[in-house]
């Protein structure tokens, strides 16, 4: 049989399949979790934009703002600045245990960015700082963090378990695989048909996901920003998030693809796959490259935050290993696919 016939077969095993995968109830959870951070990032987002517009008829000129002195008085930042969007006043007190809390008063403003926060102590200016409405580099910060650590973690990892895992298992449980085995096609070309069934839905939903939180993280930030970050960066990001969950569900598709043949339990393996990718940054160079996490996360355009506040062992379990170049994270993840799927070849 030529190899024109083997890829038509495979294209069209792959098309009976698509229908079942994108459409199927076992496969309402894999959209849940693609477009779950989306929800997040847009009700941030609306938020923004509803606060921005309820303040932007009391902007106080920055000017004026930055004019202000920790030692003034409430009446001469009043004569200064005009009314607050807040002006709180917290009497003196004296507790039972004899300690005294001085009259304490707030007052807040905005500037068309930040919002100004104004503590006077005794009449006094005590404290006065600044905080902007939305952050741009706080808030792509947040999204490599959700990227990395929600997406290739655990949504794209679930996910792959859901929709490969089953495209063999869930023939079985059904007693319908044998109505495969009866087509006038190799069991290898089944085994390509139904990897690429999987593959196009998986990287159709997370990809699109990715892309929708990214475009809803961009969506309520300045203007002035955006027109600086869109032509240069953004497209680029944009491109490099998307290839990175689709590479995710190249490698994690195969393995659980072959996971789905070998074992009757999906449980075992997820665990236990779950586990090596977690341990990963733990493990010796050699072993690092055997895990699909060290190939994805190299591809992320932005690295993923760090709490260095959190214990050494979460740091070091959380931090990536030392990242492979571009060119070696695509050529590696590739070539672990296609042992993985040729050792499911022989075990279809």
């Amino acid at each position: 049989m030529s190899a024109s016939v083997r890829l038509r077969q495979v294209w069209m095993i792959a098309s009976l399949q698509l229908r079942r995968v994108f459409f199927s109830r076992r496969s309402l959870w894999v959209y849940i979790l693609a477009f779950f951070p989306s929800v997040v990032f847009l009700g941030h987002g609306v938020e923004v934009v509803v606060t921005r517009q309820a303040l932007s008829g009391s902007i106080t000129a920055p000017a004026d703002l930055a004019a202000v002195r920790e030692g003034d008085t409430p009446e001469q930042v009043l004569a200064l600045l005009g009314e607050p969007l807040v002006d709180r006043t917290t009497a003196a007190r004296t507790f039972r245990n004899g300690r005294e809390r001085p009259e304490r008063r707030y007052m807040r403003y905005y500037d068309g960015r930040s919002r100004w926060h104004l503590r006077f102590e005794t009449g006094v200016l005590d404290d006065i700082g600044s905080r902007l409405l939305i952050d741009f580099a706080d808030d792509r910060e947040v999204f490599a963090g959700v990227f990395q650590y929600f997406y290739l973690r655990l949504a794209i990892f679930f996910g792959c378990l859901g929709i490969f895992m089953n495209l063999f298992r869930g023939e079985m449980l059904d007693q319908t695989l044998h109505f495969w085995f009866l087509a006038p096609a190799r069991r290898e070309v089944l085994l390509l048909g139904k990897y690429l069934a999987g593959l196009i839905a998986s990287v159709v939903i997370f990809s699109l996901g990715a892309a929708v939180c990214f475009l809803a993280m961009l969506w309520p930030q300045e203007p002035s920003q955006l027109a600086a970050f869109w032509p240069n960066l953004a497209l680029s990001h944009l491109f490099w998030y998307c290839a990175a969950a689709a590479l995710a569900c190249v490698g994690y598709g195969s393995v659980f693809l072959a996971a789905g043949l070998l074992l009757r339990n999906p449980i075992i393996p997820a665990v236990t796959i779950l586990f090596w990718e977690s341990v990963n940054p733990l493990l010796p160079a050699m072993l690092q490259k055997l895990s699909v996490l060290y190939y994805v996360q190299a591809l992320a355009p932005v690295p993923a935050p760090t709490d260095q506040g959190a214990p050494v062992l979460i740091q070091l379990l959380m931090s990536p290993a030392e990242p492979p170049s571009v060119f070696v994270a695509v050529v590696g993840l590739l070539a672990v696919t296609a042992l993985v799927l040729w050792v499911a070849g022989h075990s279809v």
